[in-house]
């Protein structure tokens, strides 16, 4: 399994894109004074969204992928772009979401999609068997991986998302609290409605 193309796209390429375009993210919200403008609630937004692609990126790397790992990448994809959606539309009460940082938005939406597309081509038949068509019988027990993924690249990957990811965002929060006096909102995202500094 480990060495098949898709599997190989999955790890040296889909993963490291991601978390290039999670960090470059971050980048955008510092470039912006997000301390002082939309403050630890779009942090907090963040956090979740983080969260949400953390469950299915778990799962496929320390679980067999079957019909239920595959409903659970489903259902946290669609939540996470709606939790997307509110990101952006609480951000742009006080805080301009640049062009770059836009693009770099296309990137955090389409590659859990690329990698959900990815797992599902890689098992047909238990996607298939969740609609109860196909050869193969739906499975929805929770089992570890038979073939689990190399020492090394586990510890790696979860070194760079712990340096890159979590704390970097956890250090967002922190300061938009710090910034505004423990308020998760500041007086500026108060003021204004939704999508106003989009209009300027």
């Amino acid at each position: 399994m480990l060495n098949d193309p898709m599997v190989l796209i999955l790890m040296y390429f889909v993963l490291p894109v991601w978390l290039i375009a999670g960090f470059a993210d971050w980048l955008c919200h510092r470039a912006t004074h997000i301390e002082s403008t939309t403050g630890a609630k779009e942090s907090l937004i963040h956090l979740l969204m983080f969260a949400e692609v953390g469950i299915p990126l778990l799962a496929a790397m320390f679980m067999e992928i079957n019909s239920l790992v595959i409903a659970v990448m489903m259902i946290v994809f669609v939540v996470h772009e709606a939790t997307a959606i509110w990101d952006v539309r609480y951000a742009t009460t006080a805080r301009t979401v640049s062009p770059i940082e836009q693009h770099v938005h296309s990137f955090l939406e389409m590659i859990p999609l690329m990698g959900l597309v990815s797992v599902i081509s890689l098992h047909w038949g238990q996607f298939l068997a969740l609609f109860g068509v196909g050869p193969e019988e739906a499975r929805f027990d929770l089992i570890w991986k038979q073939q689990q993924l190399p020492v090394a690249y586990i510890v790696t990957v979860m070194a760079v998302i712990l340096l890159f990811e979590l704390l970097p965002y956890l250090e967002e929060f922190f300061r938009g609290l710090r910034a505004n006096s423990g308020r998760l909102i500041p007086p500026k995202a108060r003021r204004n409605k939704a999508g106003e500094t989009a209009m300027r």
